[in-house]
């Protein structure tokens, strides 16, 4: 019977290239695809590609914690990394405890990365995942320990790669050699490595721990500013995302309408709606809103109360001291 590996794909040419490697040898590859808040693979290309089964597995609620608090810290941005993979990995092994595969590989390339794939970094991410001998890094095999799939005769190492540093000319030449075609990129998409979302996400995390999934999804969408220590207001960019923004809103928030000019919806997340926070909340939305020089009126509702606030748009230099993106 062959033996079977699980492997975490991205649906980039990395974990494309170490999948195709070790399903040439006979190996049963099984791909996992992990969705979070700031990811959603696009892996089906891939899936037919390599013909490979994969399993999606939404992990999102469980990665909210690990952001809140990553053990080993954050990347150049909001990636922790480390924690990623660690986390991933143990996803991986549970189903190797269940049966399901015999070992795990990964599509990481020695180097590639600075921070989460130096030669230390991985060792880390091996042993702290619980899977010391148990995870095979194809491309870069022939530069690390031998692992136990190497050992026993299941993966011929001779076959493996040394792949090292950021250079992806190795892996689109092995691509080519493979017939692999579409993965001449890596898959990035990551939010966290993006600067614009983590300076979002690190507003959010300075001023609410115990953030939702809903509040990750918001931090997608429109134009942010913090309004107050505890309070901040989003509004659209278009039609689209007015009409997500007001989705998301629930009793917790205070909704803002332009009343008789175009302009965006806003939201603002507070049960306290003082007048002082509502009207500089309308002001602002009014400096988007079309013929605003002479004063809008900006609705706002919430579940108790609806009110029509008559405003000046809020100047640009204090706008801007407001923005956080």
């Amino acid at each position: 019977m062959p033996k079977r590996a699980v492997i975490s794909v991205s649906g980039g040419l990395d974990s494309a290239l170490a999948a195709k490697v070790i399903k040439l040898q006979g190996i049963d590859v099984l791909g996992v695809s992990f969705i979070t808040p700031f990811t959603h693979p696009q892996v089906e290309k891939l899936a037919v590609s390599i013909d490979i089964h994969i399993k999606q597995i939404d992990i999102s609620l469980e990665y909210l914690n690990l952001i809140k608090n990553p053990r080993f810290g954050f990347g150049k941005n909001m990636n922790p990394c480390i924690d990623c993979h660690i986390f991933m990995f143990k996803k991986a092994k549970e189903l190797l405890l269940k049966g399901e595969a015999d070992f795990v590989a990964s599509g990481e390339v020695l180097g590639q990365r600075p921070m989460s794939q130096n030669a230390s970094s991985l060792r880390r991410v091996e042993k702290e995942s619980g899977l010391e001998g148990l995870l095979l890094r194809p491309l870069s095999a022939k530069l690390l320990p031998e692992t136990i799939p190497e050992e026993k005769g299941w993966i011929d190492r001779n076959k493996l790669f040394d792949f090292s540093g950021r250079s992806r000319k190795p892996q689109n030449a092995l691509a080519k050699e493979l017939g692999l075609e579409g993965f001449g990129q890596p898959a990035g998409g990551c939010l966290l490595t993006d600067p614009g979302f983590s300076r979002r996400l690190r507003d959010l995390l300075s001023h609410e721990k115990d953030f939702s999934l809903d509040d990750v999804q918001i931090l997608k969408l429109g134009r942010h500013f913090r309004v107050s220590a505890e309070n901040k207001l989003v509004l659209g960019r278009s039609q689209k995302e007015n009409e997500r923004l007001s989705h998301f809103a629930n009793e917790d928030y205070f909704i803002f309408e332009p009343v008789d000019t175009p302009g965006p919806t806003g939201i603002l997340k507070t049960n306290r709606g003082s007048r002082q926070l509502l009207e500089l909340s309308a002001g602002i939305i009014a400096r988007y809103c079309d013929n605003h020089n002479n004063g809008v009126n900006i609705s706002v509702v919430n579940n108790k109360t609806k009110q029509v606030i008559r405003c000046s748009a809020l100047e640009n230099e204090k706008l801007e001291s407001l923005r956080i993106n």
